[in-house]
Formats: C-alpha cells, structure tokens, sequence
C-alpha cells in the first residue's frame, strides 16, 4: 500500500499563506486522483480539494477562492497552496486518494491565530 507523507504546515497568521506538499510513494502519480482532507480531534476527515488526472479540480466551499491544489507528478508529489488563511483553517491536513485508498499519512498541522 501507498505511504503518503505531508509536510509545510505551521503556524500562519490570519490572512497569510501555507504551502503544503505530499510526496507519494507510488510508481506512477498520474493514475491517481489525489485529494487533501482535513480532520479536527473527535471528527470525521473532510475533503478540502481534489485534482484528478486532468487536473480537473475540486474544492470545498470553505475553501474556494483561497487554496489551490496542484500536482507535478514526475515529483510525484501533491501540494495545497493556502492564502488569506482564516482562524476557522486551523486542523491537520492529509493527503489521499479520492476516495481513499493509500495509507493515511501522520498530516500536517496548520494553526493559523494571530
């Protein structure tokens, strides 16, 4: 099975950016439909975008306007661009397939507080 592995986030402040990226270790990327969740503690995970093998994306309404999802797939690696971050943006972010089907990663955890 497929190890994900996330890495970028932080602490931002309101109204500032992040970039995560997840790397994949998967032969070929450009299979795969590849998507970002989220997960607050006690909470399902909730996808936040995905972007599928013709880079036809899609984004959660909380999101859209703000984050962008690319890939580069001889990198074999996703990422999350995230402006104008708000404080409602704070979780641990994942990286998967849509729907799942690789391992879940450990996330990355993005704060964003002023």
């Amino acid at each position: 099975q497929a190890q994900v592995v996330e890495s970028g986030g932080g602490t931002a402040q309101p109204g500032g950016s992040l970039r995560l990226s997840c790397v994949a270790s998967v032969s070929i990327l450009d299979r795969y439909t590849v998507a970002w969740y989220r997960q607050t503690p006690g909470r399902e995970r909730a996808l936040v975008a995905s972007i599928n093998r013709g880079n036809m994306t899609i984004y959660a309404d909380s999101v859209k306007g703000r984050f962008t999802i690319s890939r580069n797939n001889a990198a074999k690696t996703t990422y999350l661009q995230m402006n104008n971050l708000t404080p409602e943006d704070t979780d641990v972010y994942y990286c998967n397939t849509f729907p799942q089907t690789w391992a879940w990663g450990r996330g990355t955890q993005v704060i964003v507080s002023s």
